[in-house]
């Protein structure tokens, strides 16, 4: 046995075993070898005491663009789309390749001090990216999504995200033996057109890939789809096949009742961005109404322009108590079910179910510790409710994934920090600013 985890709190988000007390978990190749209330007779290799730590699976973000770390506080206070046309898009021109890389590599940095063991990103430059992620080790699901204003002109297999969706596909595609995954994807209804979307869908079915997308994020988004073609962007998009395979549907605030029970049909995970949502004043998404009707639910923080920040307990805190308040009812998302959304709703979201989002015997080590020691989580009356309700993503103390320890207590074991924080600083910023 290569590891052994001992006396920790385990939150296993296993139905049928939920919260183990004084646990030893055991890890060997990259596999949850041992998970029980009493010791293996193995010996380790390495043994962690956990006492007064929280163990549970590493948490799944199922929707970021991780290079906007560039951007963090770039454009705030904004309506979506004026941030996005006049903000965000004129900035993201002037990214480059070695902008790109650094941006990806602070974002992961984040991601894995604030526990997230795997990422669903959609964003240009995506063979940079994928090798990124690669490098650091995280889990990664990779897109960078069809998106044209010029239907007349538009070649599918000319555009600048295909050729790197192929390039992608070639180099990085189930890499490390999945870790690396490329998805199809197209931005968003409105910025696109059923002929983009015909030859996305077709591609992802051809080659078996999952596809990502923006969905009803606005008001204005989803009313201007029904007065163009008198449809919501899900049954528009459903139409043109884009559902057919494992979709990832990011925001879906403004989706109706009809729309999640053709997404629930279809096996379709929305990706649920309470804060953004709330930054961009765009509104709150009916997600009890969506588990209710059987639609998968996953999580995700969106880019940092728009959040500004990758801790994952955030967006699990407002998951669940949103729904209370727009409700009326205290308890319309308990607590465990926002902590599913973070972890089994996201490994669903990725295709990943049957290798992470729990920690059970077989499954890929991917798992955190959290100091609970810390006053902010004492006393620890429920480890689900302190999971929940009280933790940040500053009490992450380790990440792991596939057994591999990547962040522990303040130090970065894949990612050189300092070197990438002096590429942000002295290229990355100086780019985006120049007038």
């Amino acid at each position: 046995m290569e590891l052994l985890i001992k006396n920790a709190t385990a939150v296993t988000m296993d139905d049928a075993n939920p919260v183990l007390h004084n646990a030893y978990i055991g890890v060997d190749q990259g596999k949850i070898c041992w998970l029980s209330q009493q010791p293996p007779e193995e010996a380790a290799s390495r043994t962690i005491d956990g006492a007064g730590k929280l163990a549970m699976p590493g948490l799944i973000n199922a929707h970021t663009h991780l290079p906007m770390t560039l951007l963090r506080g770039y454009a705030d206070d904004y309506a979506l789309q004026e941030w996005l046309n006049d903000h965000i898009f004129p900035a993201e021109a002037k990214l480059d390749a070695r902008c790109v890389r650094a941006g990806a590599a602070l974002a992961v940095a984040e991601c894995l001090r604030f526990g997230v063991s795997s990422v669903t990103d959609m964003y240009f430059q995506l063979p940079v990216i994928a090798e990124t992620c690669f490098q650091a080790g995280i889990k990664a699901n990779l897109c960078n999504a069809g998106m044209s204003f010029d239907p007349e002109h538009y070649d599918f297999e000319q555009a600048g995200e295909t050729l790197e969706t192929r390039e992608a596909l070639k180099t990085w595609h189930m890499a490390d033996n999945g870790r690396i995954r490329v998805d199809a994807g197209v931005h968003a209804e409105y910025t696109s057109f059923p002929a983009l979307w015909r030859a996305e869908a077709e591609f992802a079915r051809e080659h078996g890939l999952n596809m990502h997308l923006h969905l009803s994020e606005t008001r204005k988004e989803h009313e201007e789809c029904l007065a163009r073609w008198g449809k919501t962007p899900t049954q528009v998009l459903a139409e043109q096949g884009l559902l057919d395979v494992r979709t990832t549907a990011a925001h879906g605030v403004w989706i109706s009742e009809q729309d999640m029970e053709l997404l629930a049909q279809k096996g379709a995970a929305v990706a649920h961005n309470p804060v953004s949502n709330l930054k961009l004043a765009s509104g709150i998404a009916p997600v009890a109404k969506m588990l209710e009707k059987g639609v998968k639910v996953a999580l995700g923080t969106d880019g940092m322009a728009s959040n500004n920040n990758h801790d994952l307990f955030e967006e699990i805190k407002l998951c669940a108590i949103l729904q209370k308040g727009i409700s009326g009812d205290p308890q319309a998302l308990p607590a465990w079910q926002a902590l599913c959304c973070a972890t089994r709703g996201g490994a669903y979201a990725q295709g990943r179910e049957q290798e992470c989002g729990a920690l059970r015997l077989g499954m890929d080590a991917d798992l955190i510790l959290l100091d609970a020691s810390v006053p902010s989580m004492q006393p620890a009356h429920n480890p689900i409710s302190s999971l929940c309700y009280s933790a940040s993503g500053r009490d992450v103390k380790l990440t792991m994934v596939r057994g591999k320890i990547l962040y522990e207590n303040g130090e970065f074991y894949t990612i050189d920090l300092e070197k990438t924080l002096y590429e942000i600083q002295n290229y990355a910023l100086p780019r985006i600013l120049e007038r």
